[in-house]
């Protein structure tokens, strides 16, 4: 009971020290909980929503996915007979039954071609108005369509884009572009998370998607009173036979979540790697804090001994206070969380991804898992400094506050760093020495591991040190004031170093991603120029196939020499060694292409690929399965006849740009798909004419004015795109990373702060012998700056190393150019110096108000 008060005494009276690292353990709590509600929520959202569009029974075409959604090469959806409604209404146990037409693969577009697809990512989705439909969605105005110049939209979308009754639409599908009006706008009955929905009548919707009538994408069955779903889905079944998907209301919502749940795993899990960077980063705090309080009570605790308090009770009494920091912080951590989580869903919802807050859902494991392990990681990071405090002796009460450390700890330290980071460039030397980049990835981790832990415990050591060189180059031209901070920096190299090292974190992953994200597209750029032979590359962000009117605009503009088709489909391989390689990919372009894309060749030449009933393979491939030249491969094409192919040139595997593909020509894929199953273009590529560059790309651009799904881009743009593309993965990935520098910068101020409080009297004498307050506050900054500047060394060194040695790894992938972004690892730099401006900010004020006689009778 006398450890609870003391703790408690102690806690209160120290609560102002103790705020940052509560606000450290609040913020790092937050994200932890914030990232399970918002993911819970997610998940809620996208239930009801599949559980309210789901049908009881839904009878689908048997190449749909599971999800029903399109998966046909030719860019329409897999479709049934529309006899199929005829005998499923026959079956025991339907109630009724009714046939829709839907499909993701389009584009809609407004009176002025301008795309209304979500910005985020969701689909676009066009299928016919139907009872199953109405079920989830209210008409506010309007009426629903009724013949083939007509279609409703959704109301967040109308919103979006400012759509209104008798707007002109256009849905440009694999079929061709139809044109309509809005007859209607519909609101959702539930949470829609972002997609664009459009409908049409269903015999508009058939020609529209599908480009016949007398076809069905799904037919919904709605069972009979007493008929359960699984009972229903036998019945059907048993009507039809095994050529249809048939699945149950709740096989059709499982699906779908399938779906997203990867989305969502992926992104959760991202998140919490990075709340658990920021959970790193804050136990340094937590250790520099109570560290500095027991230091600072030293002589208090001396006493506490002396009356005949215990090793164990002392440090029991920290631990107490650690357990309180740790609950005060995690429980204001979990409500911060829940509000982070809110202000998620708005951010999504400005991004077109709609979440309600009527969704939100705290599950009880959340504030459980928050408050778990914010107490234990305090707890833990207070355990040193807990066992500091029960070693000292009642002799301490004679001495003044914050005695240096025993000496051998540091040997001690100096040896255990220096073999963990020694064992951590080894690994990182390891990895670059791998054969595969498998192998080496392992390697890879372990050096960065051990490294890390290296730096941390070897960073007090290396304070002196490098704390030196920059007091002589950054604090001497300051006169006797800097000479004071770099001096009040090496005071204490355990404190400078944990401090550094917090930052230190961040900053090394900063750095590491950085090469990592300048050598890729240094890489990519290196090989779109080497092999890309072509001036344009025309293609779809979405991932929508391009169709044949849009190939025939294309080859109709002025100037362009010539347009290479390029489709990707999937068959079944037989090999020389006898196996049957299931769905693999094949590609099927142009002759064109050998000269468009300039693939290296290990034996044959690739032009020779796209002659009659050829191919190409990749040498691994060829290695794999005793293939050469002339081998023959039996190829069963999807929707189509099996070949016999006679192998004619062996690519290179070390390529970034089509890596794996193998080749063979459109004819020959022709000559065994049929005409109405061949696969549309994925990509397209076309050359201008001599001389006429800056003229095709115009006239280019303008031929496929009337698609703009697709994009027209030369090789600058393509680069960067590429660019754009991985600086918006970096962006996202530094924004996350911001939390754990954020908490850095609060274990900045707060060892200042705590630094301060810790040299009261020493600061008192300071100032009564002519130190001004603009001195002092000015040498508290200077310690500040050379601290952070201390962490960023040390950071961006060991991240520049990783990102080498992670380059390495990538070489072996194709991607062999290592590029050092120097402007960013010296912006950060730069912008290192003015965190330790701004930590500086509170503490150097404080001290600069400090009464002078006050602290000089501090003791």
């Amino acid at each position: 009971m006398t450890v609870m008060k003391t703790s408690l005494r102690n806690f209160v009276a120290h609560k102002g020290r103790m705020a940052l690292s509560a606000i450290a353990v609040l913020l790092s709590v937050a994200f932890v909980c914030g990232t399970l509600v918002f993911t819970d929520t997610m998940s809620t959202t996208f239930d009801k929503l599949f559980a309210a569009t789901s049908s009881d029974v839904t009878v689908s075409a048997k190449g749909a996915s599971d999800s029903g959604e399109t998966t046909a090469d030719n860019g329409k959806p897999p479709v049934m007979p529309a006899a199929v409604l005829g005998e499923v209404r026959k079956a025991d146990g339907v109630k009724s039954a009714e046939g829709a037409v839907f499909s993701t693969s389009v584009t809609v577009v407004d009176a002025d071609k301008d795309n209304l697809s979500p910005s985020s990512g969701a689909p676009t989705i066009v299928g016919s108005w139907n009872s199953n439909e109405a079920r989830t969605m209210k008409i506010t105005s309007g009426a629903a369509p009724e013949s083939s110049g007509q279609i409703m939209v959704d109301a967040d979308t109308a919103d979006k884009h400012d759509l209104k009754l008798g707007d002109e639409i256009g849905v440009l599908s694999a079929v061709g572009t139809h044109k309509t009006k809005i007859s209607g706008i519909a609101d959702f009955t539930v949470t829609n998370p972002g997609a664009a929905i459009f409908y049409l009548d269903t015999k508009t919707a058939q020609q529209t998607l599908v480009g016949e009538t007398g076809v069905y994408t799904n037919v919904n069955v709605t069972a009979a009173s007493g008929v359960s779903d699984a009972q229903l889905k036998k019945n059907v079944t048993a009507a039809l036979g095994g050529d249809f998907q048939v699945k149950t209301a709740k096989e059709t919502a499982d699906a779908n979540q399938k779906d997203v749940a990867g989305f969502m795993n992926v992104m959760k899990y991202a998140m919490l790697g990075f709340a658990g960077i920021a959970f790193l980063v804050g136990i340094f705090l937590i250790i520099n804090t109570f560290s500095m309080l027991v230091a600072q009570r030293t002589r208090e605790i001396g006493l506490m001994r002396a009356i005949g308090s215990s090793r164990k009770q002392v440090n029991r009494s920290v631990l107490v206070e650690a357990l309180l920091l740790g609950v005060v912080g995690s429980v204001l951590g979990v409500a911060g969380g829940v509000g982070l989580a809110v202000g998620l869903m708005k951010l999504m919802g400005q991004m077109g991804m709609e979440l309600s807050t009527d969704d939100l859902t705290v599950a009880w494991t959340t504030p459980v898992v928050g408050l778990v392990l914010g107490v234990v990681v305090t707890v833990l990071a207070a355990y040193l400094p807990a066992r500091r405090a029960g070693k000292i002796s009642p002799m301490a009460a004679l001495r003044d506050a914050g005695a240096p450390a025993d000496a051998r700890a540091g040997w001690i330290r100096g040896v255990i760093g220096t073999v963990l980071t020694g064992a951590g460039v080894f690994g990182l030397y390891l990895a670059t020495e791998a054969d595969k980049a498998q192998e080496g990835s392992l390697w890879l981790g372990l050096g960065v591991v051990l490294s890390l832990i290296g730096f941390v415990v070897i960073g007090p050591l290396l304070a002196g040190g490098v704390v030196r060189v920059l007091g002589a180059v950054l604090l001497r031209m300051f006169g006797p004031v800097g000479r004071m901070a770099e001096r009040n920096a090496l005071r204490n190299p355990r404190r400078t170093g944990a401090t550094g090292a917090a930052l230190m974190i961040g900053l090394a992953l900063v750095a590491c991603l950085s090469v990592v994200g300048s050598s890729m597209v240094a890489s990519a750029t290196d090989q779109l120029d080497k092999t890309v032979g072509t001036d344009f590359i025309v293609q779809s962000d979405r991932g929508q196939l391009i169709s044949p009117q849009a190939v025939k605009a294309a080859e109709a503009a002025p100037d362009v020499e010539r347009v290479t088709e390029y489709k990707g489909s999937r068959a079944d391989f037989t090999t020389p060694d006898g196996k049957t390689l299931k769905d693999t990919a094949i590609t099927a372009a142009d002759p064109s292409y050998a000269t468009d894309l300039r693939t290296e060749t290990v034996a044959g030449k690739l032009p020779d690929a796209y002659k009659a009933d050829s191919m190409s393979v990749h040498e691994q491939f060829a290695k794999d399965h005793g293939v050469s030249l002339g081998s023959k491969i039996k190829v069963a094409f999807k929707d189509g006849a099996t070949a016999d192919l006679t192998v004619r040139a062996i690519t290179s595997s070390d390529v970034v740009i089509d890596a794996g593909a193998m080749y063979t020509s459109i004819a020959t894929m022709a000559k065994y798909v049929p005409a109405d199953k061949m696969p549309l273009d994925s990509m397209l590529f076309a050359s201008a004419k001599d001389g006429q560059q800056d003229a095709a790309y115009k006239s280019l651009k303008a031929a496929l004015h009337d698609y703009p799904q697709y994009i027209v881009r030369d090789q600058t743009d393509y680069k960067e795109a590429l660019k754009d593309q991985i600086g918006q993965l970096l962006n996202m990935i530094y924004g996350l990373l911001a939390l754990a520098i954020i908490v850095a910068i609060l274990g900045v101020v707060n060892t200042l702060a705590l630094s301060v409080v810790e040299r009261t009297r020493e600061i008192g004498l300071m100032r009564a012998i002519g130190l001004s307050r603009r001195q002092l506050r000015r040498m508290i900054r200077m310690e500040s700056v050379v601290i952070a500047l201390f962490g960023a060394l040390l950071g961006l060194g060991l991240g520049m190393g990783w990102g080498a040695t992670a380059q390495q790894l990538l070489a072996l992938e194709g991607l062999e150019v290592l590029e050092i972004p120097w402007p960013t690892i010296t912006g950060v730099f730069v912008a290192s110096a003015f965190v330790g401006l701004f930590a500086a900010l509170i503490p150097a004020f404080r001290a600069g108000r400090m009464n002078v006689l006050n602290a000089i009778a501090t003791e």
